[in-house]
């Protein structure tokens, strides 16, 4: 076996492990993979439901300091209320806790070590990572894709898709 085809077979494995990931557990709300490419788009897909991560400083939600709250766009269950939002410098929207019994987690493993990938509890779709670097409360940064979001503003307002 030479170094090439060890290092393809192992990013194949990877791929293909983390799209059984994705389709993995029991959720509330489920959907075919057809259902939910159709429901969501191609972008929104590959992060949510293939556990892809959207490019830094993309989202229209990183700069939105209204209050609301995060909804998660495949089931538009709320997952972050926007007193929780803070602004990390990552390109990402980021809060410092989830609403209660809003997520789950679970060991994200990678090339470089294993993170933890946080999900939306209800649909089961990835939302992006938490990291024990964030401010207090909690010193936890929950680093979310803006596209696997839906920003709902308190009141009355218009939606903003991420």
């Amino acid at each position: 076996m030479n170094r090439r085809f060890f290092l393809t077979s192992t990013a194949s494995a990877i791929v293909a492990g983390s799209a059984a990931r994705a389709a993995e557990g029991d959720f509330e709300v489920t959907h075919s993979a057809a259902e939910w490419r159709e429901m969501l788009g191609e972008k929104a897909f590959y992060v949510m439901r293939e556990e892809g991560t959207e490019r830094a400083f993309t989202s229209p939600l990183n700069d939105i300091k209204a209050e609301g709250a995060y909804h998660c766009r495949g089931c538009d269950q709320p997952l972050y209320a926007s007193d929780t939002k803070f602004e990390s410098g990552t390109g990402w929207p980021s809060f410092w806790a989830p609403m209660d019994a809003a997520v789950g987690t679970k060991p994200d493993p990678g090339f470089w070590g294993t993170r933890t990938e946080v999900h939306c509890d209800r649909c089961g779709s990835h939302m992006g990572h938490v990291f024990d670097d964030g401010p207090q409360p909690t010193g936890k940064r929950y680093c979310m894709n803006g596209v696997a979001m839906v920003f709902r503003p308190a009141g009355s307002g218009e939606a903003v898709v991420g």
